[in-house]
């Protein structure tokens, strides 16, 4: 084939819509158009209000959009017209029949592969953007030999994205890595070596591995795994920290200073792992390990998300202990929905799992966060509960507050569950002048650190990750019964 002229991107999410926008920056020559089913969201990236929000994401397509970059809900043109085709949509993890809870949903990818071998002609490059279990390239593949025209040819890639929320952009302008794996015949060299000349355009060389499809597959599911296992292996550590003294801020540093461990992903935290890709890919990675018959294997993967669960209840529990043992009818501020700071994903955020342990408690919920919507908030609490049976009843506990100050007013405690850097700058004397007394903070994310001395003058009673601080108010949660720590993890209800 010639020089690429025209990409086609599959599914305008948090992975479509960021990439393509970096390749039309990077490419002005190239035509980028990013389509979807959803007419909402198409409209919203041709706005002013884009539909995710991406430090330097709005910069970015506003200078290209119109220009060489287009969001469309034309799949059918954009296909015919394209020479490579992203396939970006979402691999949801299975909510029933065989592999239910973790295996990957890949109805969305093979409707995808039914499409464009439906309405595509000539010769494309189809490319695995979206993260799937190994050999799903394989079966895209036969799905387009099996329709296959006489005017019409494939090579399938697989080309993950290693996107982490909130640095998107510059993850995109900067990689570490660029992995694509194809076929290990002179067509699928030449199909990655098509793909690879547009990264080329601003990656250099060395960053640019290329694998056999299944090893790249592969490489995207152990590196999430890999980086999961790390921030479990923290949280464990943080719930000793607790017990015996040790501060894991301090563990943390002084184990990151090896070179052979590094510092990255030691962050104790109640968030544990969040975000679309963590919980999913190594709940695959449990499945793909016990469909083959590795059952050693899936436990040990298997071990790693149960921390993850585990820190979240353990969390939940300790705000019950120290409120008293109970906080039916209690006010409770929650600051902070998103998974992280910097971005306004919400999926598998742990602020949902605590909010909902909390609300099966009766607490009454005053939610703040500075990027999520009203909207996004209550349909997340609608759609996982911990126990409750009916969601809607418990939904009228819970209110989104238009700024921190009046999620905090009159309430019995603060818990920080996102850490965004408004939380740090807050006037806290004029909050606990106006909480209940005596007044709590849950520091979830250990991002008040340095104001603990003084949080404590002011009369807050402190309460943080994988540290114990000496109190004015000597409650404990050793001596009070807690939530179910062996509880299973949020159910998902229908509404």
């Amino acid at each position: 084939m010639g020089p690429v002229k025209r990409i086609c991107c599959i599914g305008a999410g948090y992975v479509g819509g960021p990439t393509c926008s970096v390749i039309a920056q990077m490419c002005p020559e190239i035509t980028v158009t990013v389509v979807d089913v959803n007419e909402e969201r198409i409209q919203a990236w041709n706005s002013e209000q884009l539909p995710i929000f991406e430090p330097g994401l709005q910069e970015v397509v506003e200078a290209q959009r119109g220009v060489n970059l287009f969001f469309s809900t034309d799949i059918d043109k954009a296909v015919r017209e394209a020479d490579i085709i992203f396939i970006s949509v979402n691999t949801p993890t299975k909510t029933f029949g065989l592999g239910k809870g973790r295996a990957a949903d890949l109805k969305y990818i093979e409707a995808c592969a039914r499409r464009i071998a439906q309405v595509a002609t000539g010769y494309k490059i189809v490319v695995e953007k979206s993260t799937v279990p190994v050999r799903a390239a394989e079966s895209i593949q036969r799905i387009f030999s099996a329709n296959t025209k006489s005017d019409l040819s494939f090579q399938v890639l697989s080309n993950p994205e290693f996107l982490a929320e909130g640095t998107a952009i510059s993850d995109l302008k900067n990689p570490d890595r660029v992995l694509i794996g194809g076929d290990e015949t002179p067509e699928g060299q030449r199909a990655i070596e098509a793909l690879s000349s547009i990264y080329k355009r601003w990656v250099p060389q060395t960053r640019i591995i290329t694998t056999n499809t299944w090893s790249s597959e592969l490489s995207k599911l152990a590196a999430n795994a890999f980086l999961a296992q790390r921030i479990s292996s923290i949280n464990s550590i943080s719930a000793l920290c607790e017990v015996t003294g040790a501060d894991v801020e301090e563990v943390a540093h002084a184990i990151g200073t090896d070179q052979r461990i590094g510092n990255r992903f030691l962050k104790a935290s109640v968030a544990g792992f969040g975000g679309s890709c963590f919980q999913k890919d190594v709940l695959n990675l449990v499945y793909l390990c016990e469909a083959l018959n590795l059952p050693e294997v899936a436990r040990y993967w298997q071990q790693v998300i149960e921390i993850n669960e585990y820190q979240r209840r353990r969390f939940a529990a300790r705000i019950v202990s120290c409120l008293f043992n109970t906080v039916t009818d209690k006010k409770i501020a929650l600051l902070g929905f998103a998974f992280k700071k910097d971005t306004g994903d919400t999926r598998e955020s742990s602020s949902i799992y605590i909010s909902k342990y909390l609300m099966d408690e009766g607490a009454r919920l005053h939610i703040y966060d500075p990027k999520v919507k009203k909207e996004q908030i209550m349909q997340d609490l609608s759609h996982s509960t911990a126990s409750a049976e009916e969601p809607e009843q418990g939904l009228n506990l819970v209110s989104i507050a238009s700024d921190p100050y009046e999620a905090c007013d009159n309430a019995h405690a603060i818990v920080i569950c996102t850490e965004w850097d408004i939380f740090k700058e807050l006037d806290y004397e004029r909050i606990y002048q106006a909480m209940l007394k005596p007044a709590f903070i849950f520091d979830g994310r250990r991002i008040l650190d340095s104001l603990h001395g003084r949080l404590q003058q002011l009369g807050f009673q402190v309460e943080t990750i994988g540290k114990r601080i000496s109190q004015r108010i000597p409650f404990t949660a050793s001596t009070i019964a807690q939530l179910d720590l062996q509880a299973p993890p949020l159910k998902k209800m229908k509404i």
